[in-house]
């Protein structure tokens, strides 16, 4: 039996569930995460990694809302 995949939604609700299980619940948490501090949260992937940090960069941009609805995926170039 094949396991369902994740949408896009699921793996960034997915990962905001991780951070706030580790502390980070505000957006002075979020701007203090360092790289050192996401290797330390249980369960971190590298691809959670790098959702993390498209939320950090959306949060900074005030589109948080956007991302997480999947309006703002396309790449910046």
């Amino acid at each position: 039996m094949a396991v369902a995949k994740m949408t896009p939604a699921q793996q960034k609700f997915k990962v905001l569930s991780k951070l706030f299980e580790a502390g980070y619940k505000t957006k002075a948490d979020l701007n203090n995460l360092d790289m050192e501090a996401m290797l330390k949260i249980e369960g971190i992937t590298m691809p959670d990694m790098t959702i993390i940090i498209e939320i950090i960069k959306n949060v900074k941009k005030g589109k948080l809302y956007e991302y997480l609805g999947g309006g703002d995926d396309e790449k910046e170039e």
